[in-house]
C-alpha cells in the first residue's frame, strides 16, 4: 500500500474591489508572495467560480499559472451556505477537500479579502482540520483589520457582527444594542452592508447614535478613491456624507 502525501489548503485573498468600477493592479493590494503561491494552485474551492476565474486571469498577469484557466478545477461552496453562512456545523465540507487527500494543494477563495472571515469559508478552513491537512493563511487585504486600524477606535478589543437588519425597527434595536455595549465595555464594534445599502444604514446610524458616540466608516479600502471619517456622531450631523455610497464599507461605533 502506498502512502499519498496530502496536499496543504492555502487559504488566499483577493482584492477588495470587487464589484468596484475600477480595479487596482492586483500587485498593489496582494503580495508577489502570495500571488505567486497562488498561481502553483490548481485546484479550488471558492464562492462563485466567474470571479475565482478572473482573479486567476488576474493573478496570471503577474504570475504565470501552473496550469491554463481552462484545466483549473474549481468547485464551488453551494448556495445555501451564501445565505446562512457555513459555521454552524450544518454543511460538511469534507468532500470537497478529496484533491487534498490525494495529494494535491488546494486554495480557498472568497469573492474579496480573507476567505473565511466575514465571508464563507470556515466550514472547508475545519474540515481541512478535521481531515488532518495543513492549513496556510496566505497574505492580503482583510478590510475589517484595515478599517478598524484606521479608525481610531479600541483595536485591543472589538467584535466583528455581520450585517445588522434590515427592517427599519429591528435595525434601531440592534444599533442601540451595540452602542450600549460599546459604550459600556470601551469594545469596538464593527459591522459591514451591501453596499447599495450603505446610504439607508448610514441615516439610520445618524438617526440613532448619540451624539458623543464615535462613528468611523472605511470606503473603497485599497482603491485610489479610499476614504476613512470618524468622527462624533454630533460632527457628522454636520457635515455631507461622501457623495459615493456605492464602495464597499466597513463601519465601527464606539468611544
Amino acid at each position: 500500500m502506498t502512502n499519498t502525501k496530502l496536499g496543504t489548503l492555502f487559504l488566499v485573498p483577493a482584492p477588495l474591489d470587487f464589484g468596484c468600477e475600477a480595479q487596482v493592479p492586483v500587485e498593489q493590494s496582494v503580495p508577489l508572495g502570495t500571488l505567486q503561491a497562488a498561481a502553483a494552485i490548481t485546484h479550488w474551492v471558492c464562492e462563485n467560480a466567474k470571479s475565482a476565474r478572473a482573479y486567476l486571469k488576474r493573478i496570471d498577469a503577474v504570475a504565470p499559472l501552473a496550469a491554463a484557466l481552462q484545466a483549473q478545477q474549481i468547485q464551488e461552496l453551494p448556495r445555501e451556505v451564501h445565505k446562512k453562512g457555513d459555521h454552524g456545523g450544518q454543511f460538511d465540507a469534507r468532500p470537497l477537500l478529496a484533491p487534498a487527500l490525494a495529494g494535491h494543494d488546494m486554495g480557498l477563495l472568497s469573492e474579496a479579502g480573507m476567505p473565511a472571515v466575514a465571508d464563507p469559508g470556515s466550514s472547508v478552513v475545519k474540515a481541512a482540520h478535521d481531515l488532518g491537512l495543513r492549513v496556510v493563511p496566505l497574505s492580503g487585504p482583510v478590510s475589517l483589520l484595515l478599517a478598524l486600524a484606521a479608525s481610531g477606535l479600541n483595536g485591543q478589543n472589538f467584535a466583528f457582527v455581520g450585517y445588522l437588519p434590515q427592517e427599519a425597527g429591528e435595525r434601531a434595536q440592534r444599533i442601540r444594542e451595540l452602542e450600549a455595549l460599546a459604550l459600556r465595555t470601551g469594545q469596538t464594534q464593527l459591522f459591514i452592508e451591501t453596499p447599495y445599502r450603505n446610504t439607508a444604514l448610514t441615516q439610520a446610524l445618524l438617526q440613532t447614535l448619540q451624539h458623543n458616540t464615535r462613528l468611523a466608516v472605511a470606503r473603497g479600502l485599497t482603491l485610489a478613491s479610499a476614504s476613512v471619517r470618524s468622527e462624533t456622531v454630533k460632527a457628522w450631523r454636520t457635515k455631507p456624507a461622501p457623495a459615493d455610497e456605492r464602495a464597499p464599507a466597513v463601519f465601527a461605533i464606539g468611544r
